[in-house]
């Protein structure tokens, strides 16, 4: 896609050195009348070059010596030694000539503060800003040498409609002052562009080698944004293979662009080694370098790109009084069977297989391996702890009292069981097995049975094992009888 610059529409530049001979020319005549020749510009980019083009012309001519060239902008001064000292970003005449002297280091030009401290006594030439002559020291000037026809005005950059630049380029016989009177324009008016927009034959080469499907006009007036439009439209119309779209937004009007480009991942390592099945998912680590797509097993990370893979162990410490075997207690009702290990020499028990819990003082200590599933159980695990520790007589007298598992009646935990996994999984997913000694548990990618005498869960899928697992410990703390004194009841 190609966002071009509509400032100059359909107009076409003159060469370089036609611009800058026909620029020297004109200051020259100006001032061997015994003008003013005033240069209205913006402080950056077009004064630094228009400025030494000027020296250089003096430097060449003896008899102009004498005239003073001034530059009157206190941003161009603060600017100029970022010109005079980055000089290896100049062009190449510029970086041969640093080798001699610095070229921004001007001989025939001084720094004018303002009009308070300029004796305006003779011809000379003033390089003021701003550009486009609204206000400050260019428009003091143009309004003081404007009815002296000697005097002389040289546009030598872009300007907007509504301003005084423009107005001018006209050469209207009257003006208006800033204080509202008016004036007779006698002096000359030159336009000579130096901007750095691009005009339609740039344009258009540059749209040619890109060849777009879309082009958006931006930073222009609406007039030459349609002309340009127009003009583009026709130059590519009797070219088959083109096929391009131009947008000429107004301010604030939104461009919708819509890409659909395919892109193709390269599979390497292991994921490679066996041929996928039609319509099978790949799953690996995607990785982007330039404009070219990997996917990648994460044990080849380091084989096959600059990557390594590492992992992140989280551990997170909280306040905690109680004993542990309260701990314990809630624990496994939260997720069923706990595992007994050692960390760092210490006695500690492991949750969901994945979050080690060990105590140290009056302090619990949660470690894990950081991944979305292991800091999901992480959670679930601290909120508990939480809740232990902001009332923790109530809940020492809750695992105290706790009775062993106990069910009332056999033959309604089977059906309540299934009704629990139906609800988790989907009624298609839980079946009896055929001899209705265990619960199956089917998803798309693995299975977990139920030993319906037992309630030990087995499965190869660790994931799986874990969520039936809570499910079943979940069923059997509902179906716990409460402790206490019996309830009276009234018949």
């Amino acid at each position: 896609r190609s966002s071009d610059l509509a400032t100059y529409g359909t107009q076409i530049h003159e060469k370089r050195e036609v611009r800058e001979a026909r620029f020297t020319s004109t200051v020259h005549d100006i001032v061997n009348r015994g003008g003013r020749c005033l240069i209205p510009v913006f402080a950056l980019g077009r004064a630094q070059e228009l400025l030494l083009i000027l020296d250089e012309y003096w430097a060449q001519h003896p008899d102009l010596h004498d005239i003073p060239i001034y530059y009157a902008s206190s941003l161009a001064k603060k600017c100029m030694p970022v010109y005079q000292t980055y000089i290896n970003a100049m062009n190449d005449k510029i970086r041969k000539q640093i080798a001699i002297s610095n070229p921004f280091h001007f001989k025939h030009i001084s720094y004018l503060r303002g009009i308070d401290q300029f004796d305006d006594i003779g011809p000379s030439v003033v390089m003021a800003s701003p550009g486009m002559m609204q206000s400050g020291l260019s428009r003091q000037l143009f309004e003081s040498w404007c009815t002296e026809k000697r005097n002389g005005v040289i546009i030598a950059g872009y300007c907007v409609e509504g301003t005084l630049a423009k107005h001018l380029m006209s050469e209207p016989d009257e003006i208006s002052t800033s204080a509202g009177g008016k004036l007779a324009r006698k002096c000359s008016i030159d336009y000579i562009s130096f901007s750095a927009h691009s005009d339609y034959e740039q344009t258009s080469t540059f749209i040619r080698i890109l060849k777009p499907p879309h082009i958006v006009l931006v930073h222009g007036e609406q007039n030459e944004m349609s002309r340009l439009k127009a003009a583009l439209i026709r130059e590519y119309e009797d070219t088959k293979d083109s096929n391009i779209v131009i947008h000429n937004p107004r301010n604030t009007e939104a461009v919708e662009l819509h890409f659909k480009g395919e892109k193709t991942v390269k599979v390497v390592g292991t994921l490679a080694s066996v041929k996928p099945k039609n319509e099978a998912n790949v799953s690996g680590i995607l990785v982007k370098k330039g404009f070219n797509y990997t996917l990648v097993a994460p044990p080849d990370l380091a084989a096959y790109t600059d990557l390594a893979p590492c992992t992140i162990t989280q551990r997170q410490t909280v306040a905690f009084g109680p004993p542990l075997s309260v701990l314990k207690y809630f624990m496994k009702e939260l997720a069923g069977d706990l595992e007994a290990v050692m960390w760092r020499g210490k006695p500690a028990v492991r949750v969901f297989k994945a979050v080690t819990i060990v105590k140290d003082d009056n302090h619990l200590i949660l470690e894990w391996t950081g991944n979305h599933v292991n800091d999901m159980y992480a959670d679930a695990v601290l909120g508990v702890i939480l809740q232990i520790e902001s009332n923790p007589e109530t809940f020492e007298k809750t695992a105290n009292e706790a009775k062993p598992t106990y069910f009332p009646d056999e033959d309604a935990y089977p059906e309540r069981l299934i009704v629990l996994l139906q609800e988790i999984f989907g009624e298609e997913h839980v079946d009896m097995s055929e001899d209705g000694l265990a619960i199956v548990v089917s998803t798309d990618e693995s299975t977990a049975n139920v030993d319906i005498a037992t309630s030990e869960v087995t499965s190869g899928d660790d994931s799986l094992l874990r969520i039936v697992s809570s499910a079943v410990a979940r069923l059997q703390s509902a179906l716990t009888p409460c402790s206490g004194a019996p309830i009276p009841m009234e018949i």
